[in-house]
């Protein structure tokens, strides 16, 4: 998760704004105990190419280098989700530095997919981009800098997965946004499901949607867009 679109967090999380790189890592770590710090939780690799990426995932995390981001347990959902997916299209509002993003590249390595991921702050824009060079997937990612609830009109292809993950006050204007774009059979993703009670009415309300809200780790609000 990020901060970006931006991410405008409420409550506690909204201090990360101003917070260094270190102590928004000591902060996840205090908010999600040593699960989202501990190397031993992430996957093992079965390829060189995912030895790199978490490689750089294991660094983050141990370096401080999260903004707010998803602990290992949904990372690692985000990345079994989009796999078993097939997803050709990815794309995530609030990029943060990376973290996130990284989770997706893992299974899109595999599926032969691209991700679109978008950020308000510069700063965090540029150290996902050096993160995502460092773990050799910067060809199948375009970081868009910006406000999505203005950069995303950019967006016209069919979309796979759709993760969001940014201001919590926006999520039923992006979702609104992305709906249409999202293909039938294909998924949307809400990251702290417990801090948008009006995002969880709206996707549990619509007959065109069926959603399933995972409460591990920052919790997930897991919707398919029925064919």
């Amino acid at each position: 998760m990020s901060l970006g679109t931006g991410k405008r967090k409420l409550g506690r999380r909204a201090l990360l704004l101003a917070a260094p790189a270190a102590g928004a890592g000591l902060w996840a770590q205090r908010r999600f105990g040593r699960r989202f710090m501990e190397s031993e939780n992430l996957p093992l690799a079965g390829s060189e190419a995912e030895k790199r990426i978490l490689a750089v995932l294991d660094e983050m995390a141990r370096e401080g280098r999260l903004y707010a981001s998803v602990p290992v347990s949904d990372g690692r959902m985000l990345r079994l989700l989009t796999e078993t997916a097939n997803a050709k299209s990815v794309v995530e509002i609030g990029t943060s530095t990376g973290y996130s993003g990284l989770w997706f590249c893992l299974a899109l390595q595999a599926t032969g997919g691209r991700l679109t991921t978008f950020e308000i702050d510069p700063g965090r824009a540029q150290m996902a981009r050096d993160h995502f060079k460092k773990a050799g997937v910067d060809g199948m990612v375009t970081l868009v800098e910006g406000d999505a609830h203005q950069t995303t009109a950019r967006l016209k292809e069919p979309i796979d997965v759709a993760f969001l993950d940014a201001d919590k006050d926006g999520y039923v204007a992006y979702l609104n946004r992305l709906l249409p774009l999202v293909r039938p059979g294909g998924l949307i993703l809400a990251h702290n499901l417990d801090m948008v009670p009006d995002y969880v009415r709206e996707v549990t309300s619509n007959p065109r949607l069926d959603t399933v809200l995972y409460r591990e780790g920052g919790g997930l609000a897991i919707t398919l867009k029925k064919r």
